[in-house]
């Protein structure tokens, strides 16, 4: 008992949020949301008292994800949520609804389920996706093994049995932010890929899913990987739509992919490292073919993704939340400031975001229990377009979630990939019937 209880006074009582963490507690609003949602489409109906108790048993091992949010003087903090809970639930129309501080009886990660699907929405101040994967393989992989079922740890799944490791709740930000900083130049405002506001809160969803055999093949093509053909292909789509518009002047049209750091630093931290990278072109200096925008995206991915040039840029921005006048400046003021920083500098440069956190990736004795992933990112700062895509097996998920009417974009962006062979076939949430809602 002495022990216990010596171990329990041990156990820090409250955690300061990463870098990362820091933005999304300023920007959260009702008007955006910093929320996103990985599913997971099993071949058999989800049993909610069977996840239930899967739930019970993975939240213990992660901690991180069992957080509060507070409000102090100078900053929000994290401290352990003492309530009973999260609970399962039955999924809702609109996903990745905005976290309300206020709501006490708010939770930072949800899980829900609806008939074969089984999903977990993040606080993005939480966690990053590859760390929210590892949350869901784990879940996963207990709910099957609660069936009877046996799975092996390993792979991206955690033992729950055992005591979390104190390295998977570092602040990798600060641990390698040890070089002279890189202060980014300020962006060229980017074409907002804008429309015709929904009523609040209407988050439309549309889904493509694809054969990624036939993805890679045609990627291979062009000699380039699946994320660079489709960050080309969503940038080629968006100079059109801009074009459509006859602007007075034609702006850049850049897109923000956010990169996972741990390729180049090792950790184990289940919270956010990563940061962000802004291919694009500007139709001021002339017109760009198809495999002229493929080749401007390929060769900026490759040339600014390394180790030197993201260290000096994670410690530019941890400089900016160690800045000793900051640090004492009133949450209340501090979060406006911080939201005007992020509007000017990573919404402005931006016309959409596009997230692509690979191939789910399961031991072979889970495969056969699951059909398709699928990811959503939550409603987008200002009324714009995001887009994500996951794989598992030979089925790539693409999902555009919008907080506008018009669905150009998507249209334009599954019907490039049909004319370059690919079938796809097409999903919504959206009251109005998309046509075709299958697209071969």
């Amino acid at each position: 008992m002495e022990a216990r209880e010596k171990k329990d006074r041990q156990k820090p009582r409250w955690y300061k949020i990463d870098n990362a963490g820091v933005l999304y507690t300023s920007l959260q609003k009702d008007t955006y949301s910093a929320v996103y949602r990985f599913s997971a489409v099993m071949t058999t109906p989800v049993n909610p008292e069977i996840l239930q108790l899967a739930l019970d048993r993975t939240i213990k091992r992660f901690p991180g994800f069992h957080m509060r949010m507070k409000k102090g003087l100078f900053w929000h903090y994290f401290e352990p949520d003492s309530r009973p809970g999260p609970f399962v639930m039955s999924d809702i129309a609109n996903p990745c609804t905005p976290i309300r501080f206020q709501d006490k009886r708010s939770r930072l990660v949800r899980v829900y389920y609806y008939q074969s699907r089984i999903s977990i929405e993040v606080f993005h101040a939480v966690s990053d996706g590859a760390g929210a994967l590892i949350f869901l393989r784990t879940l996963l992989a207990v709910y099957l093994r609660e069936q009877g079922i046996e799975i092996p740890d390993g792979e991206g799944i955690l033992n729950v049995d055992e005591e979390p490791v104190p390295e998977e709740m570092e602040d990798a930000y600060v641990r390698y932010a040890t070089v002279k900083p890189l202060r980014d130049k300020m962006q060229k405002a980017a074409y907002p890929a804008g429309g015709t506001p929904e009523p609040f809160y209407t988050l439309n969803v549309i889904m493509g899913f694809l054969p990624l055999n036939q993805l890679r093949e045609k990627a291979r093509s062009y000699k380039v990987s699946v994320t660079e053909y489709l960050t080309a292909i969503l940038l080629q789509v968006l100079l059109e739509r801009q074009k459509r518009e006859r602007p007075y002047k034609l702006k850049p049209v850049a897109l923000a992919i956010p990169i996972n750091l741990r390729g180049w630093f090792p950790s184990k931290t289940l919270r956010n490292f990563i940061l962000t990278m802004r291919p694009g072109i500007d139709p001021n200096l002339g017109e760009y073919t198809f495999p002229e925008i493929i080749s401007q995206v390929h060769h900026y991915l490759r040339l600014n993704n390394n180790r030197q040039l993201m260290q000096a840029r994670l410690t530019e921005n941890v400089n900016f939340q160690r800045n000793r006048l900051l640090r004492i400046v009133p949450i209340f003021l501090k979060d406006p400031v911080v939201a005007l920083s992020y509007k000017l500098a990573g919404v402005r440069p931006y016309s959409t975001t596009y997230t692509n956190p690979g191939a789910f990736r399961v031991p072979p004795e889970m495969q056969e229990h699951i059909k398709h992933m699928e990811v959503i990112l939550g409603q987008p700062y200002g009324n714009k377009v995001n887009c994500a895509s996951i794989s598992y097996g030979n089925t790539m998920n693409i999902t555009f979630a919008s907080t506008i009417r018009e669905t150009d974009i998507e249209r334009d962006f599954f019907r490039f990939l049909v004319r370059e062979g690919i079938h796809v076939k097409v999903e919504s949430n959206r009251k109005e019937t998309l046509a075709p809602t299958q697209i071969w």
